[in-house]
């Protein structure tokens, strides 16, 4: 897949099908051809029902007559709620809900075959081995082709794999969790959301994983001067880490984006960004990160600084 993964979170919504046409055109005349997608986007802003980054995708995948040259991902779990329902109430990852949601992301899209589908959430109620066996029904019918993860745990993961392996199932290839430079402080509470931590870049380098990165830019806390650092991450070890951060984009004429993401790239394990866009500025800025080589001494650096 492409180094960079475009996030289509809010095409369809805050971005009406003009401006998501012309992103996922410059997307692709730069050379890329990974997009992420999820049932539910973008349900929570302004007009958004759910399904619309799907519909736009699919409309501008039939325009262009692209689907064979784009590698595209969506997602199940956090689906949309229905009246009187709450998130809690409609997350789902049941058998059924796997099927008819993966039955209404084809049909919204166009397509036969989603490339990466993955469990949105860790959806506890749920038992493990029904969850596993809908994607591996889904797999043997090709209507998928791999599988992936988003907001687990390592344990989980782990518990995941020994189940799917013992009944030769299809396994998770890959996990998409929130991720950025700047670690969060000790117990920082983010939800329903699962921050990368020591554990899970542990069980991935070890065991063949691939690792992506959502919300990798903090939104947009790094440059935009108007936004500041999250609470989750405000303390000493951002402060250290912030300015080994500036020192190093000042070295190569870079932005502070383009380092984080540069830094993900290089590291050990690689971790690709899950990068969203609201102009076609912010993502040739994004994009440009591939081209940018860091030293060794310089991916220590930031890796090391800090408490």
């Amino acid at each position: 897949v492409s180094q960079i993964c475009l996030g289509c979170m809010n095409m369809g919504t805050r971005q009406n099908e003009e401006k998501s046409f012309a992103l996922l055109d410059a997307y692709v005349e730069a050379g890329g051809s990974f997009l992420d997608t999820a049932n539910n986007y973008a349900v929570w802003n302004e007009g958004g029902k759910g399904g619309e980054s799907e519909l736009v995708m699919g409309k501008w995948m039939k325009e262009r007559g692209n689907r064979d040259q784009l590698f595209i991902a969506s997602k199940v779990g956090f689906n949309v709620p229905g009246p009187g329902q709450t998130w809690d109430d409609s997350a789902s990852l049941s058998a059924q809900t796997i099927q008819q949601e993966c039955e209404g992301s084809l049909k919204r899209m166009g397509i036969d075959t989603i490339d990466l589908y993955y469990a949105h959430v860790d959806h506890r109620p749920t038992p493990m081995e029904e969850t596993l066996e809908a994607f591996d029904r889904l797999v043997k019918a090709g209507k998928v082709r791999y599988l992936g993860a988003s907001n687990y745990l390592a344990a989980r993961l782990e518990r995941a794999h020994w189940i799917s392996s013992t009944n030769g199932w299809a396994e998770y290839c890959c996990v998409q969790q929130k991720f950025s430079y700047l670690r969060p402080k000790p117990g920082a509470d983010f939800g329903i959301q699962v921050n990368v931590n020591a554990d899970l870049l542990d069980y991935v380098r070890n065991n063949d994983m691939t690792t992506l990165a959502y919300s990798p830019l903090l939104s947009g806390s790094y440059t935009n001067d108007a936004k500041s650092i999250p609470d989750q991450f405000k303390g000493p070890d951002s402060d250290a880490r912030l300015a080994a951060l500036a020192e190093v984009a000042d070295a190569h004429g870079a932005t502070r984006n383009q380092v984080v993401f540069a830094w993900m790239l290089q590291g050990a394990p690689p971790i690709i960004p899950v990068v969203g866009a609201s102009s076609l500025e912010q993502l040739t800025e994004n994009l440009g990160a591939a081209d940018l080589t860091l030293t060794k001494e310089q991916v220590e650096k930031l890796t090391n600084a800090g408490s």
